[in-house]
């Protein structure tokens, strides 16, 4: 059949099987994918996809180093009659999970196909044209096609999310009010909308939903309906169709859920599921078609679009569904010198070194790629527009009718760092401020776990210390403690200032200058003294131990609103040459000479745990004192910052709520005895088996959490004798170094703004406005770039959620 010797190993290949990842659309080094000039090679062993740039050939690297010696040539280009009209998509008959359906890629495109064999040519692999001739071979490479592509296979899993039932759906008590009027004559009870209606499945109440995404109106109710009765369970009525199909919504729940008994519930109120037709979008659906098409405005005040700019540095990342987060995160980490400098200078030789056999599960290889991909200008072009490799600079886009890109999709990075996250691994939105810490962590534990001391530790740059200061104010009494951090959250107080024309909530001005000087004075507590033996008032100040490279700003704007945490648009003034100072007074010294330190037996404070860093820090966030967090942790395990909520809530009114946590109630910082597996996976990033056994201790038994206590805890052995600080020695010990510099003063000037739209973090969407070499604004949203004027970077430095200045 064929000239090649080695074909006969080619036959005894397996197709892919349910569980494998087959990475057919890009090359999992670079984002070169299948509809570039020379394809994608993917590997018919192990389905890598490598491509084939002169320069960069990642193809002909894995085949090196891993000797699997024949590929597949993927080519793709669009059928010229494929068209869509999602608008006449139907549901499927019995939603009850929010879940994306592959779609059918032979519908949509032709592909070119072609298998090669790299022994007969180790340089670019030579094409063997009577292979698909072969019924052995032809099956493998229909498995590999028809397999669902990694990329989608990572997508569905993560948008699904069960829809169930709740107890107030599964005990709903009704009171029969006879039917309610036929479809285009029944209107809200409370004024004239007759779409977006919610049918109260308790009394037959109709009721007005919430403005939804899309420009469907809503004044809110059904909502209203709900505080006022304590009705709970609503319908969507266009939502409803034959199969048992509908919108349910709990109002206590404050959530999607399902109910059983739907059919039998509506024909309380003369309706009968059997003869109605779906006749508007579902929350998921509106959901998912909002996060997708959230903009930010794109013109300027007088109507004009903002101009896409191309090249290096200026690369959009397409929307994934809901990864506006991350992508607001990962322009602004690669517009950092630091992090150019370690993932994108070496990541035209990182392949050759890697060691890791699957690049898609190597975080270095990710991060290279990302790297590689926003800054290097190679994807960075108008959408449709064939690149010329032969010219230099392709870019000179002159439009009538703006032009954006399509954007590089980041999916195989997004995968590997969500992965066992049980938020980041989905694909609901997420807070920016969460994930950047994330992934400051996941890089860190990789490094850790690669012990590479030759490379620069690009998260250094945020790392700086906090020093608590506490004294008794009866015995005068210190005590120190300095904290590891790599943000500074400051809480922006809301002051209502009257509502506008369409009654919304307007909010005084707010210094930024003020909240850091809430964060950093004195506060007045109550506090249970150990010398002086009982309760006594206390002064507590926070202050920098360092300062870092590059300082992350988080605006704290949350409130309760109807129990629920909520965003408020308060504006933050920025100085007017958006730089900040710190002098000496900022700077903490710790313990000093003319001062006497409290004792450490406060049983209380001996006794306590190290609380879940970042559900302490939401649940600080929505404006929960400190001492209610710490015990509603303690009652829910120390780890869910929603189940905490949760309890908070139930509790308000315990007499005890804001008393000192006593020594009895405390969970013992010497947790339960691990297990050996945890020990051995802790012991394999290259720990010591003590030190492992002590982080699981001290974080009862949760493993992400205890490599967060190792890396800020790096003199601690896993010896039971606490390890002295620089607050237990008479003699002046050395500081802990938690990274930064002690130098004053220092000032930094604001280098991004990550700002979101919506009403809370966890839904709407963000975008990221860089400031380039040059002093102008380049705003990052999704795929589109486009460069802002000053005036809309003004408006909109009052309502970010994030603030990155870099050290001047």
């Amino acid at each position: 059949m064929s000239d090649c010797s080695h074909i006969q190993d080619l036959t005894k290949l397996a197709s892919p099987k349910l569980s494998q990842s087959v990475h057919r659309e890009d090359c999992t080094q670079c984002f070169d994918n299948q509809d570039s000039p020379f394809g994608i090679d993917v590997c018919l062993s192990c389905f890598n996809g490598g491509c084939l740039d002169s320069e960069r050939h990642h193809a002909r690297t894995h085949v090196q180093k891993l000797h699997h010696p024949f590929t597949l040539n993927v080519k793709r280009k669009a059928k010229p009659s494929a068209q869509r009209n999602d608008d006449n998509d139907e549901p499927p008959a019995k939603m009850t999970k929010l879940a994306i359906t592959e779609d059918r890629e032979e519908e949509k495109y032709e592909h070119i196909l072609s298998v090669k064999c790299w022994i007969c040519d180790s340089a670019g692999g030579r094409i063997l044209p009577e292979a698909l001739g072969d019924p052995k071979i032809k099956s493998l490479v229909d498995g590999v096609m028809q397999s669902m592509s990694s990329a989608r296979q990572s997508e569905v899993k993560a948008w699904e999310e069960e829809i169930l039932p709740c107890e107030h759906t599964l005990t709903l008590e009704q009171f029969a009010t006879g039917s309610i009027p036929a479809s285009g004559l029944a209107h809200c009870s409370a004024c004239d909308l007759k779409e977006n209606l919610w049918l109260c499945l308790t009394c037959g109440s109709l009721g007005c939903g919430r403005q939804q995404f899309g420009g469907f109106g809503g004044n809110g109710h059904g909502l209203t309906h709900f505080e006022t009765t304590g009705h709970m369970v609503s319908v969507k009525l266009g939502t409803i169709t034959p199969e048992g199909n509908a919108d349910i919504y709990c109002y206590s729940c404050n959530d999607s859920k399902l109910d059983p008994n739907m059919a039998a519930h509506l024909a309380t109120f003369g309706i009968n599921i059997q003869g109605l037709q779906k006749t508007e979008k579902s929350m998921t659906e509106l959901q998912i078609e909002h996060n997708l098409r959230f903009d930010f405005s794109l013109t300027d005040e007088s109507g004009k679009a903002f101009k896409p700019v191309f090249g290096p540095g200026l690369t959009g990342l397409s929307n994934l569904g809901n990864s506006c987060y991350m992508a607001s995160v990962l322009q602004s980490l690669f517009s950092l010198p630091a992090f150019k400098a370690r993932y994108y200078t070496g990541s035209a030789t990182h392949s050759d070194v890697c060691t890791e056999p699957f690049p898609a599960a190597c975080v270095e290889c990710q991060m290279f790629k990302v790297a590689d991909g926003l800054l290097s200008g190679r994807y960075s072009h108008p959408a449709n527009y064939t690149v010329d490799p032969k010219v230099s600079n392709p870019l000179a886009h002159d439009s009538p009718t703006p032009v954006f890109q399509t954007g590089i999709k980041p999916s195989g990075f997004k995968e590997l760092i969500g992965k066992g996250h049980e938020e980041f691994s989905t694909m609901r939105q997420q807070d920016a401020e969460e994930f950047l810490i994330h992934l400051l962590n996941v890089l860190r534990r990789d490094a850790h776990k690669r012990k590479d001391a030759t490379a620069a530790d690009a998260t250094a740059i945020f790392s700086h210390g906090t020093e608590q200061r506490l004294q008794c104010g009866e015995c005068k009494k210190v005590r120190y403690r300095t904290d590891s951090m790599d943000t500074v959250s400051v809480s922006v107080p809301a002051e209502e200032r009257g509502k506008d024309a369409d009654g919304k909530t307007l909010y005084a001005d707010v210094l930024l200058s003020q909240c850091l000087d809430a964060l950093l004075g004195i506060e007045a507590l109550e506090y249970s003294c150990p010398s002086c033996q009982k309760s006594v008032h206390a002064l507590k100040q926070t202050k920098f131990s360092s300062f870092p490279d590059v300082l992350v700003v988080h605006a704290k704007k949350f409130q309760l609103v109807n129990w629920v945490p909520s965003k408020l648009d308060i504006p933050l003034l920025l100085p007017e040459n958006d730089e900040l100072e710190f002098t000496e007074k900022h700077l903490g010294h710790g313990l000093q000479l003319d001062e006497t330190e409290l004792p450490n037996d406060a049983p209380a404070a001996a006794t306590l745990p190290e609380f879940d860093a970042s559900a302490m820090a939401q649940l600080e966030g929505m404006g929960f004192p400190t001492i209610r967090c710490q015990k509603a942790l303690l009652a829910t395990g120390n780890s869910d910052a929603q189940a905490a909520m949760e309890w908070l809530f139930a509790h308000m009114e315990d007499p005890d709520i804001d008393a000192p946590i006593q020594a009895s109630a405390a969970t013992p910082s010497g947790g339960p005895e691990p297990s050996p597996e945890q020990v051995s996976m802790l012991a394999d990033m290259g720990f010591t088996p003590a030190q492992a056994r002590k982080a699981l201790r001290e974080t009862s038994g949760n493993a992400e959490r205890a490599v967060e206590w190792l890396f800020n805890h790096p003199d601690d052995m896993g010896d039971d004798a606490p390890v002295p600080t620089p607050a237990s020695s008479s003699s002046q010990p050395s500081v802990p170094s938690f990274g930064g510099s002690k130098d004053v003063p220092v000032k930094y000037r604001l280098k991004t703004l990550i700002s979101h739209k919506g009403p809370s973090v966890h839904s709407g969407h963000y975008v990221a406005h860089i400031r380039q070499g040059g002093g102008d604004w380049v705003l990052f949203n999704d795929e589109k770039v486009v460069k802002a004027d000053q005036e809309s970077v003004r408006e909109l430095k009052k309502l970010a959620y994030l603030y990155i200045f870099e050290k001047i």
